[in-house]
């Protein structure tokens, strides 16, 4: 019940943040009620396949949790690059699950070694703290890389017509498109310990876990972050210039 209670009581955080919208005339109610709502409702739904997971403690069930959470990635990620390139979502899945998986493969072998790679106790959370945090790097990446590509075709077809290779021609776009996705990611970790507390480290905190060692464990998440960032966007550029290019290397 105090829990309950407590969770009433945090909805008045948004009821406030309604309020002054409303206040201010911004016309935000509406988008602000939708997305409390949707939060609370798929984060109970997260809590409680999450539970069932621990609970049955199967390898194949947590899998099954994981890749619901990778498609759905999928698909808002490309949502957010665009609904135009044909086989997009195969493409940023399969980014997701290499940079997910390569960089899990690292960690259980080198880092964290546990018992079983395949445990949802940490399985579940790791890969969805991945995901939450390269989908934001590869939208980026992709929309600016889509509109590089879309604004530029005479550029582009100068450097084609003169001998280049579509990777040649569209390599500055594509490094840019690189260097934007995975900046905020970096700038993170700048200032990560001066100016902020990061969510992972302050839940660990705020859940009774010793300073130091919500410490290291935030260092191993926020270097998993960078690496699996780095490879998804990598991978997903990648795959868009493939779909902008004909097999006779025109672009489309």
């Amino acid at each position: 019940m105090d829990s309950l209670l407590q969770l009433a009581l945090a909805l008045g955080l948004m009821a406030i943040a309604i309020a002054l919208s409303a206040w201010q005339k911004l016309g935000l109610e509406w988008n602000l009620a939708l997305a409390t709502g949707r939060s609370v409702l798929q984060l109970v739904v997260l809590g409680y396949a999450i539970a069932i997971a621990f609970e049955v403690n199967n390898p194949w069930f947590g899998l099954c949790v994981v890749g619901v959470m990778l498609v759905v990635t999928a698909i808002v990620t490309r949502n957010r690059i665009s609904q135009k390139i044909p086989y997009l979502v195969p493409i940023v899945a399969a980014s997701l699950f290499i940079g997910v998986a390569l960089t899990l493969v690292y960690t259980s072998l080198f880092v964290i070694q546990p018992r079983s790679w395949l445990d949802p106790r940490y399985l579940i959370p790791l890969t969805g703290i991945i995901l939450g945090n390269a989908m934001n790097g590869a939208a980026i990446a992709g929309e600016r890389l889509v509109n590089s590509l879309n604004a530029n075709p005479l550029e582009i077809e100068t450097h084609l017509s003169l001998g280049a290779t579509p990777e040649q021609a569209i390599a500055s776009y594509r490094r840019d498109a690189i260097r934007a996705g995975l900046l905020p990611t970096i700038n993170t970790a700048t200032i990560i310990g001066l100016s902020t507390v990061p969510t992972f480290m302050a839940a660990q905190l705020l859940g009774g876990v010793p300073p130091l060692t919500a410490t290291a464990y935030q260092i191993v998440v926020l270097f998993m972050i960078i690496l699996a960032t780095l490879m998804i966007i990598l991978l997903i550029t990648w795959g868009i210039c493939r779909q902008h290019f004909t097999k006779d290397a025109q672009l489309t």
